[in-house]
């Protein structure tokens, strides 16, 4: 954002507004505290605001201030359609392309709102008349920071506010410790903890607070799902639909298993597929030069960022991984490269 485009922005918020917050497919941490931190921001200038999401996300995301106001377009479209329709402002919050909200990407299309990006994913899309982006942010939240300051409302970030931007900032970075975190990531969370976050407290709610289910759903995989390949540096999971079943599976509960297979000393690629309604879902990680936002892209209609990155396909889930492998010899030579 340039300094007549902030003025501009500025002046669109000097008086309420109907604005909608929505972001990607299957929330994650930086997606909802992005999101529900706009959220407490905005209300506090009395603008008329609504978060909606593509559909469900994670339980233990269900805690952030502001929560109850979410509304899933998935199980609530009648409801949801009428307000990205007359809103006077739609924000689109940690993706780079209407095809990562699914069918919600119409309605956010069609909208005559006028539209705002705040993202860090690579190659956004041309869609939204203002957008605050960089690909050197660790998270959606790191901006959404930049954004209120850019407001000149660094004075209003409250606890609401901090927790939640803590809350993706924290999820976004593995907890601080992917190579997107900066001296800069900390200088905000310092200021984050200083307005009110509960660094410990947040931690222990996405963390400390698991189903019995889902621990053993990451000992089975560990146990029985693991696939190494040393001759490409690379290992993965993969998960059918009835295995999930068997472990009384929810929402976020296959989150952050794919990083186990990259912890392995010597791999630099890590995939973890999960079967799921009509269509398999892919999760990329990498260390070093290795690129997942263009594996992905190429490959599995997908893509995100240079060490992160998910996709899917509409093959069956032995076909997709089949698929997967067949690739591996095309990236060899840069899969063994030293580091």
């Amino acid at each position: 954002m340039n300094k007549a485009q902030i003025k501009e922005v500025k002046t669109l918020l000097s008086t309420p507004k109907k604005i909608v917050i929505v972001t990607h497919w299957s929330p994650d941490g930086d997606a909802m505290g992005s999101s529900l931190g706009l959220y407490n921001y905005l209300i506090q200038d009395k603008h008329n605001v609504t978060v909606i999401t593509p559909n469900d996300y994670p339980a233990f995301l269900n805690w952030l201030p502001g929560n109850k106001k979410v509304i899933d377009f998935s199980k609530n479209a009648k409801v949801t359609k009428p307000l990205l329709a007359k809103a006077d402002m739609i924000f689109c919050l940690d993706f780079n392309s209407l095809k990562r909200i699914n069918i919600l990407g119409d309605e956010v299309g069609k909208s005559k709102a006028i539209k705002f990006i705040i993202d860090h994913h690579l190659q956004p899309e041309d869609f939204a008349k203002y957008m605050l982006h960089s690909v050197e942010a660790c998270s959606a939240c790191e901006l959404v920071f930049d954004f209120i300051n850019l407001m000149g409302d660094g004075k209003k970030i409250n606890s609401n506010i901090a927790n939640c931007l803590y809350t993706g900032m924290m999820t976004d970075t593995g907890s601080f410790r992917f190579p997107s975190t900066t001296e800069r990531t900390h200088v905000i969370v310092a200021a984050l903890i200083k307005a009110g976050a509960d660094n410990s407290e947040i931690h222990n709610r996405i963390y400390d607070d698991n189903t019995e289910g889902r621990l053993r759903l990451l000992g089975y995989c560990l146990s029985e799902k693991l696939t190494v390949l040393k001759e490409y540096n690379t290992a993965f999971f993969s998960l059918r639909a009835d295995e999930l079943k068997r472990f009384n599976y929810k929402k976020g509960d296959t989150e952050g298993i794919v990083n186990y297979a990259l912890s392995i000393e010597g791999i630099c690629f890590a995939a973890f597929f999960v079967e799921r309604d009509d269509a398999v879902k892919t999760s990329f990680r990498s260390k070093g030069t290795f690129d997942v936002n263009l594996f992905a892209r190429k490959n599995f209609n997908g893509g995100g960022h240079a060490h992160a990155a998910g996709g899917q396909s509409d093959l069956s889930l032995d076909e997709a991984v089949i698929k997967f492998v067949s690739f591996l010899p095309e990236y060899k030579k840069e899969l063994n490269k030293k580091r």
